[in-house]
């Protein structure tokens, strides 16, 4: 069982943790797809710590012999999937982002190439060279 004094304090922590959550939301900091990774791992370790038989069944299920340790292990369980979703995302975005700064590259290159033969056409057409 967890103590009464520390599932207050961490339900007080989880109540911080979902305000902060939703400011970033509100504040646009995080999009609401990521957002939803956040939520789902709030309310379950809120659902652990409020309903202790929940927690009490599924540590016995695992076979982990303290409450304390299972709701560690399920935390720590919880970050490293989120962890792991935010790498993917990173990484998508990277690729995203080389692929941005080739394409601004290459049209960098055209508009160059495009200036370059208009300033060869103004100054051959100009008429001012004398031509001998």
């Amino acid at each position: 069982m967890i103590p009464v004094n520390l599932r207050i304090v961490l339900i007080c922590a989880l109540l911080i943790y979902f305000a902060i959550v939703f400011i970033f939301l509100k504040n646009k900091t995080l999009e609401l797809r990521y957002t939803l990774l956040w939520l789902v791992a709030g309310t379950v370790l809120t659902i652990l710590l409020i309903w202790p038989k929940v927690l009490n069944l599924g540590v016995n299920l695992i076979g982990i012999q303290s409450n304390m340790n299972g709701l560690f292990i399920m935390t720590i369980g919880f970050l490293v999937m989120i962890m792991m979703s935010l790498t993917a995302i990173v990484s998508r975005q990277s690729n995203r982002i080389r692929i941005l700064v080739q394409e601004i590259a290459i049209m960098d290159k055209k508009i160059r190439n495009i200036e370059k033969s208009i300033d060869n056409k103004k100054n051959g057409n100009d008429g001012n060279e004398i031509h001998r």
